[in-house]
């Protein structure tokens, strides 16, 4: 198998370590399986859209989720660092409200897959980051949702220094209480 599976505090969400074959030429990795995704993670989805963003240093996005057509996200960077966060969005969940992080970046090519049911988002530690993520639905923007970055009851621990550079949406989202959540 090219691919290790590392699950994280929220079980649902995995890190995922591809192997790479690296030599003094470069190297080369399978950035995706459908086999080994879902043997690794242990479910079965179809990715039906790639997005691609590019973000400078300490640029917040998030966080966001959909709800209705909700999307799953497989995530990743291609250059550059974020400290990438999950969390659990779920009422009925015993891990309601509780997070996940991890650092991604070019060097260590770490995946993260998010499944459905959590708010995601990321902030840029590098001087910009590009960033690339699959999802198992479309983009509609009239489900788009977004929960308030800095939500004391949610508490995450983003390691910078300073306030984030946010979208207007993101600016004005709401708290954990006060937002749509998923049953």
């Amino acid at each position: 198998m090219n691919l290790t599976a590392i699950r994280t505090a929220l079980p649902e969400v995995v890190i995922l370590e591809p192997k790479v074959f690296g030599d003094d030429r470069g190297f080369f990795y399978e950035s995706f399986n459908g086999r080994e995704f879902a043997e690794g993670t242990g479910v079965d989805r179809n990715f039906v859209q790639d997005n691609h963003s590019r973000s400078a240093r300490n640029v917040l996005r998030g966080l966001h989720y959909q709800i209705n057509q909700p999307q799953g996200k497989l995530v990743r960077v291609v250059s550059g660092r974020v400290f990438d966060v999950a969390v659990d969005i779920r009422r009925s969940s015993s891990n309601f409200g509780k997070w996940t992080g991890i650092e991604l970046s070019a060097e260590n090519k770490r995946q993260l897959w998010i499944p459905e049911g959590f708010a995601h988002g990321f902030v840029v530690l590098s001087e910009f980051a590009e960033f690339l993520y699959k999802t198992t639905d479309y983009y509609a923007p009239e489900y788009e949702r977004s929960l308030a970055w800095n939500d004391p009851a949610i508490g995450i621990e983003w390691p910078f220094d300073g306030e984030p550079l946010l979208s207007k949406k993101d600016a004005v989202a709401p708290a954990l209480a006060d937002a749509e959540l998923f049953n």
